[in-house]
């Protein structure tokens, strides 16, 4: 497939600006077994093998992180124990198929878990900090219509009727019970996680976040180009790892345009571990802080994004996640690669699973002003969906490990025995609860229902970011 001009303007933007530029805490979920173990920074998972070392008993030499935006699971996925995963913790429903969860209103009256008729979202959530504080209330998970102001919007759940592709994903493989986005607080702290191991004293996605100064022990891709480990960010507008632009400054052949993954898939020539970022559209909440850090070329700004966070019309997330899922299914590489797809965090929206407390990454608090709960990164945010997809995963499963966003580095480190970067992932359990080690269900990969139809107008945007 050819790299459209909209790829190749947005790739050299990019690259040309990185270049220039009741209860108490006490009653929260329980810790996970290893919350008292410390393994330290710089540590490796094997200590009696060379850093660098291949770990031949993970089958696979390719990992694929797909990461979207902001949504729980009881929101996402909830209805899943009543439609082909009965093993599922969603939600809990009646004889008649009607959620019974509920959240009360500021005024007490209780307001039930209800089904989302189509793939639309409003702007009535919210995942600050302080909103997430409120919402989790010590444990109660009772905050969640208080912390926004009342909407109902919060309690929404949708359906395989509306997101079949989802559905399919999550009942054909492996879907974690138990995966919490790593702290209580929004995308870009979430998502320094993934990349650093710690939020460095981020709370907050906003452009006065951007700092070059870099995570004080690197990033994951630091340690994968130490070690000679192939990696790529490949984005549809603008990457991820912007985030944390000391990436990009050092290591700027990591970028490349979505295009250019679906060629790889084809060729069967994935880099060893990739990032793969959708659409998050420059006036979003992710990308709005990033465009005074990447020229004016190729940023379009009536883009409508495509990483399904609200308000967006999640219609175009779920065609481009079934795309690039598809892609990495049909690929000559599908035999020995791991899909991981995830979420960044909850979006506000209701879960009704306690987060467990969780070990601090670092000595870094977070930056909080006067106004801010009191807090650190010693408990994980709200549940996200997180579906891991291999020849070696697990068939129609669940797994009730705790894992959190740096279960992906821990999984990435556990393969080429890479030092850790934070006390978190050092101590965080990899993805191998997922997997059945000694056989492969999905040798032929399998055929996932396919998303509804998208509007005309949408389908020719996505079939031109792809």
């Amino acid at each position: 497939m050819a790299l459209s001009r909209r790829d190749f303007l947005r790739a050299t933007g990019i690259a040309g600006a990185a270049a220039a530029a009741g209860p108490v805490l006490g009653s929260l979920g329980a810790s996970p077994a290893w919350a008292t173990a410390r393994r330290a920074p710089d540590s490796l998972p094997h200590p009696n093998l060379p850093a660098g070392t291949v770990n031949e008993n993970l089958p696979f030499d390719h990992i694929v992180v797909v990461m979207m935006e902001n949504h729980s699971f009881d929101n996402y996925l909830g209805a899943l124990p009543i439609h082909g995963q009965p093993q599922a913790d969603g939600l809990t429903f009646d004889a008649s198929g009607k959620a019974t969860n509920t959240n009360p209103r500021p005024d007490g009256t209780p307001v039930r878990a209800y089904r989302f008729g189509d793939t639309h979202q409003g702007d009535g959530v919210t995942q600050t900090w302080n909103a997430t504080h409120e919402q989790i209330d010590g444990g109660r998970m009772d905050g969640f219509l208080t912390a926004t102001g009342n909407t109902r919007q919060a309690m929404g759940f949708w359906g395989p009727d509306v997101l079949p592709f989802a559905y399919s994903f999550a009942k054909t493989f492996t879907t974690a019970n138990r995966w919490f986005c790593s702290a209580p607080c929004q995308t870009y702290p979430n998502r320094r996680f993934l990349m650093a191991g710690t939020a460095y004293g981020d709370i907050t996605t906003s452009s006065d976040t951007i700092t070059f100064t870099p995570p004080p022990n690197g990033t994951i891709f630091d340690r994968l180009s130490t070690y000679g480990v192939s990696v790529k960010n490949y984005f549809t507008d603008l990457p991820q790892t912007a985030i944390i632009p000391s990436i990009i400054l050092d290591h700027p052949t990591v970028l490349s345009p979505i295009g250019e993954f679906l060629l790889d898939c084809a060729a069967g020539t994935l880099p060893s571990v990739s990032f793969v970022d959708p659409e998050f559209g420059v006036l979003s909440d992710i990308g709005a802080p990033l465009v005074p850090y990447a020229p004016t070329l190729g940023v379009e700004f009536e883009e409508i994004g495509g990483d399904e966070e609200a308000p967006q019309d999640l219609s175009y997330g779920e065609n481009w996640a079934y795309y690039i899922t598809r892609a990495v299914l049909e690929s000559p590489a599908w035999e020995r690669t791991l899909l991981v797809y995830t979420f960044d965090e909850h979006g506000g929206y209701y879960d009704h699973v306690p987060p467990p407390r969780a070990i601090k990454p670092d000595a870094i608090p977070p930056n909080l002003t006067a106004t801010d709960v009191k807090g650190a990164y010693n408990i994980y945010g709200p549940r996200v969906p997180a579906i891991v997809a291999s020849p070696h995963a697990r068939k129609n499963a669940v797994t009730n490990v705790v894992h959190d966003h740096t279960s992906i580095l821990a999984t990435i480190e556990d393969k080429w025995n890479l030092p850790a970067l934070t006390y978190r992932d050092a101590n965080a359990s990899t993805v191998v609860d997922f997997l059945d080690l000694k056989h492969a269900a999905f040798k032929e990969p399998p055929v996932l229902a396919p998303p509804n139809p998208l509007l005309p107008e949408i389908l020719r945007d996505l079939e031109m970011g792809l």
